[in-house]
């Protein structure tokens, strides 16, 4: 598995491509925290990084797929899945190293963006009133939901031998799986019955639960289970095309 992960790290940081895509992310935030008036931190009157727990997930809904686009599609498009089949390596070793990489890039991105909080803690009046728990809370969930992201991004690339559509069907299933569930419980047909429970089976029903700042295990144990489920599922799609 470390020869993987290795592998992935350094194929996807010996280009410019790795750089572009967190510069890009952390370049979005930027703007649309500081400059963009609707978003903007110093137009809220109050200092907490709501903007950027609210932001994020779009963003990691375009930039986790561009990361893991080629994870498996460009090892089948270029004939080496078949020589890494061979290697005294097992699926699920394989899938996980691949999907550990991409956690790692999703993490990179992700620590830059502490320097928000430090000048949100120098424009505050009184740094001592500000949320620390929940922006804690908000930043597990986000690392979470970036893991999730990432198994879906594996999975989708293990369907396709074009990245490009590894790619739209890695954001379309996110999307599914942040909102989707959430905008079918408003319908009318759901209203009074099932519309609690489609909610839950959202990513975006746990995430902005973790964001209140209380780990709640049973958030935590959705966001595994779900990342496990597409894992396994991308170990059964790698094992179907292998034999096919």
């Amino acid at each position: 598995m470390l020869a993987i992960f290795k592998k992935e790290i350094h194929q996807f940081f010996s280009s410019i491509t790795g750089y572009v895509a967190i510069i890009l992310f952390l370049l979005a935030n930027g703007l649309l925290l500081f400059v963009f008036p609707d978003t903007s931190l110093l137009d809220y009157g109050y200092a907490n990084l709501d903007p950027l727990f609210e932001l994020a997930p779009m963003i990691y809904l375009l930039l986790i797929p561009a990361i893991t686009m080629r994870s498996f599609a460009e090892e089948f498009k270029t004939g080496t899945m078949e020589l890494l089949s061979t290697k005294p390596l097992s699926w699920g070793q394989i899938v996980t190293g691949k999907f550990a990489a991409g956690l790692l890039v999703v993490l990179i991105s992700l620590i830059p963006t502490v320097v928000y909080y430090i000048a949100v803690r120098q424009l505050s009046a009184d740094p001592a009133h500000l949320d620390n728990g929940g922006m804690a809370g908000s930043y597990i969930g986000l690392f979470l939901l970036g893991a999730v992201f990432t198994a879906i991004g594996v999975w989708s690339s293990s369907l396709t031998t074009n990245a490009v559509v590894a790619f739209l069907i890695a954001i379309f299933t996110c999307y599914i799986f942040y909102n989707g569930f959430d905008a079918l419980s408003k319908l009318p047909a759901f209203s009074g019955s099932a519309d609690y429970y489609l909610r839950m089976a959202g990513i975006k029903f746990h995430y902005t639960s973790i964001s209140r700042g209380v780990v709640d295990s049973r958030d935590v144990i959705y966001f595994l289970s779900v990342i496990g489920l597409m894992l396994y599922l991308t170990r059964l799609s790698l094992q179907r095309r292998i034999w096919d």
